[in-house]
């Protein structure tokens, strides 16, 4: 099997640069065609390979205008969880036993044809979550680069897989001890998988999280009961769609199934059944918190893989370069209106350039389109859900009753049916509790600092650690906080994004703190160690 050498997809990035930003454009607006055409169908789970009906539905609207059904689907129970989890520990020893080489091929095969449905798949997303073509095709680039990056690494790996070898010793002894003289000895050191994973998707990447926590588990070997987001905030329909491409694919029946439901069913029982040797999640830091404690405190063990949130930061220093600060809060701020983990929520400026900063924080904030993501001019969609709206109402409640409301807080009228609002920006002082609660909400706090030391001491004063900025051109201000901010992924004068953004393969991203768990990144070198365990075996000649 050849090597490959790889590559980010990076399609807008690749089109623009060759002067073909319109065929991007006339390429989406089919797409969007072609897959409204297919909403508002009655759509089954997948256990085994076979399609599988509940007793109950699920309506999935589009959060764009909920005059939209996106279609109908199972409100999976208990029963059907366990179904599948059975499916999965049936086929797990023939799966676990396939030469890698033929996982890899398998994998690299699924990239294709995500490739190959691109668009559309994007345009799934779009009507599914609300992001703007530009992002939902960055987020299905993500997950093709995740299918490749995973598939080269564990080539690279030779399966991680290594042999060595102790030589026989001259010396004897009647009774060994350790370290003693032996005979020569073959040892084999393998990772091993678990066996069954469940794999628990969040909205706000059903694509790209979907594919690379996914694809992590079964390409080392183990079999997954993957569930999608389906409550509230729901994104089961890209979850259809990344099972079919998988099976097309030449994933085998029951390696992958695909279980809708809600998470007080489904997800609970992937949590407590023995047959589920481990939980790989993203959402929010309870939710994380509570599965691994209900897992132990049960008596059960379970390998645990989770990315549990942020509340990050940006410095902007008074050595740097505003205008590039204010781009990259901005970006970082209220793209797909802050409903990413990594998205930025505070700021700590330093007095000297306070007002100039918020000055050209406003003047860019106020420029922002809302509206509906399908048009290319609207930067921001509308929230996910009637809950998050309800969110972003009381936090705008609490902010103007304790802060200097500087821009938003209103909903936004767009003629669709579904809640559009203005970003916010507002001053609050670092003991806020806005200030430390993640809100998923395109919300931005701001803080003066005069001492660079208490303004790296507010930025890791938060129980997360994901992402953080800075915009100085300071050496020693650069080198403190490279050194001594608490985050996993950290950037340094990026003007594309002050704290979003990670690339598969360049970045690692990664939680510290109450943030993850592990301390290991996605789309890193040591995100697929994860999925297995070592095994030592040797053999005496």
């Amino acid at each position: 099997m050849a090597s490959t050498k790889f590559t980010n997809e990076f399609t807008y990035r690749r089109l623009l640069e060759a002067g073909e930003e319109q065929k991007f454009d006339s390429m989406f607006e089919e797409a969007l065609k072609s897959a409204k055409a297919g909403f508002g169908a009655r759509n089954p789970m997948y256990i085994g390979g076979r399609e599988v009906y509940a007793g109950e539905q699920l309506e999935e609207r589009s959060p764009i205008d909920h005059g939209i059904l996106i279609g109908q689907f199972q409100k999976g129970t208990r029963e059907h969880a366990r179904q599948a989890i059975a499916e999965a520990k049936r086929v797990f020893p023939q799966w676990s036993s396939t030469d890698y080489k033929e996982r890899v091929s398998i994998f690299r095969h699924v990239a294709e044809l995500f490739v190959r449905d691109k668009f559309k798949l994007a345009a799934v997303l779009s009507y599914e979550n609300g992001k703007s073509r530009y992002e939902s095709v960055g987020e299905v680039d993500e997950a093709i680069d995740f299918l490749r990056y995973y598939a080269d690494e564990l080539e690279r790996n030779k399966g991680y897989i290594r042999k060595t070898s102790i030589s026989q010793s001259s010396g004897k002894v009647q009774l060994g001890f350790q370290g003693a003289p032996s005979g020569s000895e073959r040892i084999t050191i393998s990772m091993e998988p678990y066996g069954v994973f469940g794999v628990i998707a969040p909205f706000n990447f059903p694509v790209s999280i979907s594919v690379g926590m996914s694809v992590g588990a079964m390409i080392t070997g183990n079999t997954v009961v993957f569930k999608p987001s389906s409550t509230d905030n729901m994104s089961m329909l890209t979850g259809l769609y990344i099972y079919r491409l998988m099976k097309e694919g030449g994933v085998p029946d029951g390696v992958f199934n695909y279980v809708t439901g809600p998470g007080s069913e489904v997800g609970d029982e992937l949590v407590l059944s023995n047959d589920v040797a481990g939980i790989v999640f993203t959402g929010s830091r309870a939710t994380g918190l509570k599965m691994i404690a209900r897992t132990f405190s049960a008596g059960n063990q379970k390998a645990f893989i989770v990315e549990m949130g942020g509340k990050n930061p940006a410095i902007v220093s008074k050595y740097a370069d505003i205008d590039k600060a204010v781009d990259g809060a901005v970006s970082a701020a209220f793209g797909f209106a802050g409903q990413k983990c990594s998205a930025l929520s505070r700021v700590y400026v330093h007095e000297s350039i306070k007002e100039i900063f918020i000055s050209k924080l406003l003047e860019r904030t106020r420029a922002i389109k809302v509206g509906n993501p399908l048009a290319k001019e609207n930067y921001m969609g509308p929230l996910i859900s009637e809950s998050a709206y309800r969110r972003y109402a009381e936090s705008v409640d609490k902010a103007r009753a304790s802060g200097r409301m500087l821009y938003g807080g209103n909903k936004v009228s767009t003629g669709l049916d579904g809640f559009y609002v203005e970003p916010v920006i507002v001053e609050l002082r670092h003991e806020h509790e806005l200030v430390h609660t993640e809100l998923f909400l395109p919300f931005l706090t701001i803080e003066t600092y005069n001492d660079f030391k208490d303004a790296l001491r507010m930025a890791n004063d938060v129980e997360y650690g994901l992402t953080a900025g800075l915009y100085s051109k300071n050496r020693r201000e650069i080198k403190e906080f490279t050194k001594g901010i608490q985050a996993g992924t950290v950037y340094i004068n990026r003007s594309t994004s002050a704290t979003t953004g990670a690339i598969v393969g360049m970045h690692t991203f990664v939680g510290w703190k109450g943030s993850g768990l592990t301390g290991k990144g996605t789309g890193s070198r040591h995100y697929l160690p994860q999925f297995m365990r070592e095994k030592s075996v040797s053999l005496t000649e």
